[in-house]
């Protein structure tokens, strides 16, 4: 995990007091985790969500409402030890195995999928020298299954992604298209301060809800889809997107009258068409590599016409 900003003195001063309690209560002995490792993952997740004008008692109080002992057993993973590994197979393999199945509904697929997500969390690849396992990247604030189900919907996703573009020009290739290179339409140019403050309110969403919005409005997946990758119900998926849009709405015109716009100016600039946006949404959402901009129809974070909720 890499720290994003500084660590406050009231995080650091609140890690020092809870470490003895927290760190008995995490298990990090029985992983070979030791306690200057384990303060420096609390320090970071502190810093990572709590701003810098944190009291002591609301950092206490975040620390505390962590899920420790899974944070810990994470961490212990990605740090490469075996005996935290063999407890995480032992909890999460057969889980993980049934939720890749939930979802790819294909018995291979699904081991393919598990064991793909199996390889990252393990960590088979190092940079400089450092140890990469997506692991590192779970913080404790919600539950290491749920964030272990949503991990494997995004790579889901991904796949989905890469093999309808890849299928998409097969097929047209096999028809015998001759794919002449479009000459580029310049962008219209919107207010650089709504690129911002929408830049900044989807940077500041967990994965889990980028994941949420890039498979139904990105990749038009249908909300039963998405309710089927988390194994939750439908009903769940489709109030998780209104709060959503109501929430990053609110976020983009807080960020707009911060630089300074009146109320009037951001209620105009909400009815922008993201077509005009410069800022790539797709890259925002999915946080891959850039792609073509976002050319779905409507205006910022408005609700888009549901599709239907299942298939037949």
């Amino acid at each position: 995990m890499r720290v994003r900003k500084p660590v406050s003195d009231e995080v650091r001063s609140a890690v020092a007091e809870l470490l003895p309690e927290l760190y008995a209560k995490s298990g990090c002995e029985k992983f070979e985790l030791s306690r200057e490792a384990f303060a420096e993952i609390l320090a970071e997740v502190g810093a990572k969500y709590l701003p810098e004008s944190t009291e002591l008692s609301e950092a206490r109080a975040f620390l505390q409402a962590l899920r420790i002992d899974e944070l810990a057993l994470a961490h212990a993973c990605a740090a490469g030890h075996n005996s935290a590994w063999e407890v995480f197979l032992t909890r999460y393999r057969e889980k993980l195995y049934l939720s890749a199945l939930r979802i790819a509904r294909e018995d291979s697929a699904a081991r393919d999928l598990a064991d793909s997500l199996f390889a990252d969390l393990y960590g088979t690849s190092t940079r400089e020298g450092v140890r990469v396992s997506k692991l590192t990247s779970f913080t404790g604030r919600g539950s290491l299954e749920g964030w272990l189900r949503t991990v494997l919907a995004q790579e889901f996703v991904n796949r989905y992604r890469r093999t309808r573009r890849l299928v998409s020009l097969d097929e047209e290739s096999e028809e015998g298209s001759q794919f002449a290179a479009p000459e580029p339409e310049p962008l219209p140019s919107a207010d650089p301060r709504l690129e911002s403050a929408t830049h900044a309110a989807m940077s500041a969403l967990s994965s889990e809800d980028r994941m949420v919005l890039a498979a139904y409005y990105l990749d038009g997946r249908t909300l039963a889809e998405i309710a089927r990758m988390l194994g939750v119900h439908e009903s769940t998926i489709s109030r998780k997107v209104d709060k959503l849009v109501k929430q990053m709405r609110k976020k983009i015109s807080a960020g707009l009258s911060q630089q300074g716009m009146s109320r009037r100016q951001v209620e105009e600039a909400l009815e922008v068409d993201v077509r005009d946006l410069q800022v790539d949404i797709r890259r925002n959402l999915t946080q891959e590599s850039p792609v073509a901009p976002f050319s779905g129809k409507g205006t910022v974070l408005r609700p888009q016409p549901k599709a239907p909720q299942s298939k037949t």
